[in-house]
This record gives structure tokens, C-alpha cells and sequence, in this order.
């Protein structure tokens, strides 16, 4: 039976069956965002070839959920990259949300703070603390939306990948004693698929760009290394899949491969598929000969993921 959920979109509330097409929640209550300065600005789009939103003020989340006959109670954070400087909002995200889709999968894209605007108190942190407070909300909504908590995962792209990766190395268990129900949830993803990731800080391979749009013109060796998130490995750091293409100038290959080494350093099953070319920001690939068979790979590795240990009263997936 297709469960009754609330739908937000522009503000109103609806109540009905869940659709196939978006819609969109806030990530934050109102008035409550954290480290956030209201500038009365508003979000700029370019829709010239894709879909690009600059200047992000109020972050959201846009859920896509598969037809109940299909759905198969996984679940995916999607984050775009487009170098912590705009989103590429449907090449990273609405378009990669529907393919999940048609594999039964749950889709919770995330429109996220940019670090540069000038509605972030401390540009760096509001990134991390959006995509946090999407895992949150994905499973303070798994009843709603015929999601198993256990199986809520990541995915990004370019420097959607650094958060991505950047919320798998840096995530935190929830706080039971938080008094919004949804801070109580764990942030850490189930699995992690990292497409074309930016992840290291080491200059003789790094995007330049993000970093500094990330974290400014001369941030400190902390922050340097906090965000060179290969250093940032643990033993719960979850099981990920890397895809990268050996031809890629903007984002060198060597992101993907010194994350992988750094995985299976740790024993996290890890898997990865370098491909001989594609470039930067190839997406969805469709028509491109044997790079489009990236998105194969990535469904049949989450469905052979074993399903985790999960602790309803903390919300603790282990």
C-alpha cells in the first residue's frame, strides 16, 4: 500500500501518494539554519546548456522515489560538484537522481551552501553541514518514503565527490539527547560511490579550485589536511566505489586511486573502475561507447553490498 506523506513544494503542503517527479524539503527549519547570515539574496540559474545554481541561500533537498511496486528501500544522497562554486544541478544531481530511480532506488538530492557567498559565517563548514543534515533527514524520513535506514548512501560527483567523500571520513553518530528528533540520526552514509572525486589536497594533483573556493587563498595546513580527506580514513569509514577516467586533466586520477589505497589500507572493501578516457564532468555518459556502462557498475556493486547492523535507538548504522 503506497504510504500518505506530506509534500513541500514552494512552501505550500500537499498530502498525497508519493510521485515519481520531485519535490522539495527544507533542510533546516526556519530561521534555525546554522552558520548562516541572511543576506536577502536569492539563487541564481543558468540554464544555458545545464542546469548551474550560483549563490545558493536557503538549502534543500529534492526527493525522487521509485513506484512502490519498484522500490527497493535503498536510498541515495546525490550531491553535485561544479568546483564549490555552483551546482551542476542536473548533471550531478536530478538526472542522476532518475536513473536511480529506475533501479528501484530512493533519490535525496542536495542543494547545498556554496562556500564563497556571503551567507556563510565560516565559509567551510556550511558544505559539511548540509550534506549531514541530508543523511539525517533521509532517515528520519525512512517510513515515509519506504526507505531502509541501513541502506541510505552517497553519491557525488567532482567536488560533489569531496563532500561526499568528506561526509563518509567526517561523519558523526547522531545526538541522542538533541532536541530536534532529526539531529539525533546518524550522518554517516551506508556506502559511498565517489564519481570524478576531488579528495586530496596534495598540490602535485589537486583541483586547485576547489580548495580554494573551499577553504580561501592560503587556508592553514589544518584545514589542508582535514579536507585532504584520503588522510581522513577510518575503520568506519564505509565501503566505497571510485569511477574516474584516466584522461582526466581537471581532476587527475590519482584523487581516485590514493583514496582507494587508503580504503584498503583500512580493510574497507573497496572497489574501482578507472576508464582509458571520458575527461572531467562526463556524467551520465550516455552515448559514449563503453564509459556509459559506469552507471552498471556502480547499481551492481550497491546491490551486492551486505545490509549492516543497525541499532534502532541510536540510529547507529556499524
Amino acid at each position: 500500500m503506497k504510504k500518505i506523506i506530506p509534500l513541500v513544494i514552494a512552501g505550500l503542503f500537499f498530502f498525497g501518494s508519493a510521485p515519481a517527479q520531485d519535490y522539495v524539503l527544507p533542510l533546516w527549519p526556519e530561521n534555525e539554519i546554522p552558520n548562516f547570515i541572511d543576506t536577502g539574496e536569492a539563487d541564481v540559474f543558468d540554464t544555458s546548456d545545464i542546469v548551474r545554481i550560483r549563490h545558493v541561500q536557503i538549502p534543500d533537498i529534492s526527493i525522487y522515489l521509485p513506484s512502490g511496486r519498484n522500490a527497493t528501500g535503498k536510498a541515495v544522497v546525490v550531491i553535485p560538484g561544479g568546483g564549490y562554486r555552483v551546482l551542476a544541478y542536473d548533471a550531478g544531481g536530478s538526472d542522476i537522481a532518475k536513473w536511480l530511480n529506475s533501479k528501484g532506488i530512493a533519490a535525496i538530492v542536495l542543494k547545498y551552501r556554496l562556500p564563497h557567498t556571503g551567507n556563510n559565517i565560516v565559509g567551510h563548514k556550511s558544505p559539511l553541514m548540509d550534506a549531514k543534515r541530508a543523511m539525517r533527514l533521509a532517515r528520519h524520513h525512512a517510513d515515509q518514503w519506504d526507505i531502509d535506514p541501513r541502506r541510505v548512501g552517497v553519491i557525488g560527483f567532482s567536488a560533489g565527490g569531496h563532500l561526499a567523500s568528506t561526509l563518509s571520513t567526517l561523519f558523526d553518530y547522531g545526538d541522542e539527547g538533541h532536541p530536534d528528533p532529526v539531529e539525533r540520526h546518524s550522518s554517516r552514509p551506508d556506502f559511498s560511490a565517489l564519481v570524478y572525486p576531488v579528495i586530496s589536497s596534495d598540490t602535485t594533483f589537486w583541483h586547485r579550485g576547489s580548495f580554494r573556493a573551499l577553504l580561501g587563498e592560503n587556508p592553514p595546513d589544518e584545514l589542508l589536511l582535514k579536507y585532504s580527506t584520503e588522510k581522513q580514513i577510518k575503520e568506519d569509514t564505509p565501503p566505497t566505489i571510485l569511477i574516474h577516467s584516466a584522461d582526466d586533466t581537471s581532476v587527475p586520477v590519482q584523487n581516485s586511486i590514493t583514496y582507494f589505497q587508503a580504503l584498503t589500507e583500512k580493510d574497507i572493501p573497496a572497489e574501482m573502475h578507472i576508464y582509458p578516457y571520458g575527461g572531467h564532468g562526463f556524467s551520465l555518459a550516455i552515448g559514449r561507447g563503453h564509459l556509459s556502462t559506469w552507471p552498471d557498475r556502480v547499481i551492481d556493486w550497491i546491490f551486492s553490498l551486505e545490509v549492516p547492523e543497525y541499532d534502532e535507538t541510536t540510529a547507529i548504522s556499524r
